[in-house]
């Protein structure tokens, strides 16, 4: 009896498809501001990120899921399954080489 094994995938903009005004909307919010900030302890690349339910925040489970979603869909992080769970983690090295310095002066802003 066959078998198959669906790989679920999630859409995530090329790097030449990031745009300033949308990692900007999507760093405005408070609450997405603080899923990129912890996100930035864990680093970038496989094998590392944070599930969704690692990154305590202020709002239900369906509002951080559009959280997520609209930084993913804007190419501030990644995102991928990993089994049931799906891991997040930032595309740092694309948005450095898109807007350098952005982001860090970002996190900057965002300790102080």
């Amino acid at each position: 009896m066959p078998t198959t094994t669906a790989v679920r995938e999630l859409p995530h903009p090329a790097r030449e498809e990031i745009h300033l005004e949308a990692v900007l909307h999507a760093l405005a919010d408070p609450v997405r501001l603080r899923i990129v900030t912890c996100l930035n302890a864990y680093g970038e690349g496989e094998g590392n990120g944070a599930t969704c339910s690692q990154i305590e925040l202020p709002v239900s489970a369906s509002t951080a899921t559009h959280h997520f979603r609209v930084l993913r869909e804007a190419g501030v992080i990644n995102q991928c399954y990993r089994g049931t769970a799906k891991i997040n983690c930032l595309r740092r090295a694309d948005l450095d080489t898109r807007f350098p310095g952005l982001l860090d002066a970002v996190l900057r802003a965002a300790a102080s």
